[in-house]
C-alpha cells in the first residue's frame, strides 16, 4: 500500500497521559518496516477554504486562534497545542490525497491509506470533540464530490472505529450524495448511533448504524459486512468508498469491549475490497482511532498484507443472538434481506 504520512502530524502532542499520542504513528511506522511494498507519500495541507466546505468558518478561525495562543483543553477529552492547527490541516490534506489517489486509479498494492492525526470522525460542523478537530474523511469526501477532474456523484463512508462516527453522520445526515455506515460498540462514547438514525430529508435512508453489543467478535462483524452493509452499498453504487479505519475494536485495545482479533481487519478489508470491485468504486483508507500501540500497528500491517497478497483466514462460528438481533433490526430498518446461513 501507499501510506499518506507527514512528520508534521507528530507535532500535535496532547501530552504523555493522553491516549491519542504521536506514538501511534511511530508504532505503525515501526511495524511497517518489516513489511514488503510499503511506500510513504506526503501531501499538501488543506487550506481553510477547503476545510470550510465541511466546517463552519468561524469555528475554524477559533481553532486556529486557540492554537496560536498555545492551545489547552478545548474540552475534557480534546487537547490542542500550538502545532495542532497545522497538524489538523495536514491530516485533512492526507485524507484528500488518499481520495485523489484512489480516484486516479490506484488499486491493489497501490491502494492509498492516510495515516494522519489528529483523527477526525467525531468533529462536527462547528465543534471539536473526541480528540478530533477537523473531520478528515468528510473533507476528503467533499473534495472528491467537488473536484472538477472526477465525475463523483456518490461517496460511501464505512466507519469501523469502535466509537460511533457522530461527526461524519451529522455532517451528511440530510444529504443523499454520501452514504455513511458506522459499526460501533453499543453505548460507548459519544452515545449516538442508534439503529433508527437513518438520515432525514434528502438523506433519508443514507445513514446506517450497527451498534454492536459488548463482546461481539469477528464472525459477527463479518455477518454485518456481508449482510446489510454489502447489500445497502451495492444498491447505493458509490463512485468512491472511504474507510474511517479505527482499530480500537480490537480485543486488546484498552478503550473498548468489542472482541475483534487482528485477523478481523484482514477479513473486513477483503469484504470491502470486494464491494469496491463489484461497484467499480475507488477505494481508500483514512486512519481514525486505535490506542493499544502494538495491536494498532499489527492491525494496520494486516490491512497492508491483505493488499500485498495475503489471504484472510476465515472464522468458523455462529452469530450470537444479541448481535443477530442488531443486524436483523438494521435489515428491517433499511428494508433489506437477512441471511445468516
Amino acid at each position: 500500500m501507499r501510506f499518506g504520512y507527514s512528520e508534521l502530524c507528530l507535532a500535535h502532542d496532547p501530552g504523555s497521559r493522553h491516549p491519542e499520542t504521536p506514538d501511534r504513528l511511530r508504532a505503525i511506522r515501526e511495524r511497517l518496516k518489516r513489511k514488503h511494498g510499503v511506500e510513504y507519500v506526503d501531501s499538501d495541507s488543506c487550506d481553510i477554504d477547503r476545510l470550510a466546505t465541511i466546517h463552519d468558518r468561524d469555528y475554524l478561525e477559533s481553532v486556529r486562534e486557540f492554537c496560536a495562543e498555545g492551545g489547552g483543553n478545548w474540552d475534557p477529552d480534546t487537547t490542542a497545542v500550538e502545532e495542532t492547527w497545522d497538524a489538523a490541516r495536514k491530516s485533512a490534506g492526507l485524507a484528500c490525497w488518499a481520495a485523489e489517489e484512489a480516484l486516479d486509479g490506484a488499486t491493489g498494492r497501490e491502494t492509498p491509506f492516510s495515516i494522519g492525526r489528529p483523527p477526525g470522525h467525531h468533529a462536527v460542523e462547528d465543534d471539536a470533540m473526541g480528540f478530533c478537530f477537523v473531520n478528515n474523511v468528510a473533507v476528503a469526501a467533499q473534495y472528491a464530490l467537488d473536484h472538477d477532474d472526477y465525475d463523483v456523484e456518490r461517496v460511501a463512508i464505512v466507519d469501523w472505529d469502535v466509537h460511533h462516527g457522530n461527526g461524519t453522520q451529522d455532517i451528511f445526515y440530510d444529504r443523499d450524495d454520501v452514504f455513511f455506515v458506522s459499526v460501533h460498540e453499543q453505548g460507548l462514547y459519544p452515545g449516538t448511533g442508534a439503529v433508527d438514525e437513518t438520515g432525514e430529508g434528502d438523506g433519508a435512508g443514507t445513514t446506517m448504524n450497527l451498534p454492536m453489543p459488548a463482546g461481539t467478535d469477528d464472525v459477527e462483524y463479518l455477518a454485518a459486512f456481508e449482510g446489510p452493509i454489502h447489500d445497502a452499498l451495492t444498491d447505493y453504487d458509490p463512485d468512491l468508498l472511504l474507510v474511517s479505519a479505527g482499530f480500537d475494536a480490537h480485543r486488546h485495545d484498552p478503550i473498548s469491549r468489542i472482541r475483534l482479533t487482528t485477523e478481523a481487519y484482514a477479513l473486513l478489508t477483503d469484504r470491502l475490497r470486494t464491494l469496491a470491485d463489484e461497484t467499480d468504486a475507488a477505494f481508500a483508507f483514512v486512519l481514525e482511532g486505535g490506542y493499544g500501540l502494538d495491536v494498532l500497528a499489527d492491525s494496520v500491517a494486516i490491512v497492508h498484507e491483505t493488499f500485498d497478497g495475503r489471504e484472510p483466514i476465515e472464522p468458523g462460528a455462529d452469530v450470537s443472538e444479541k448481535a443477530e438481533e442488531v443486524i436483523e433490526a438494521v435489515v428491517e430498518e433499511h428494508d433489506l434481506d437477512a441471511d445468516f446461513d
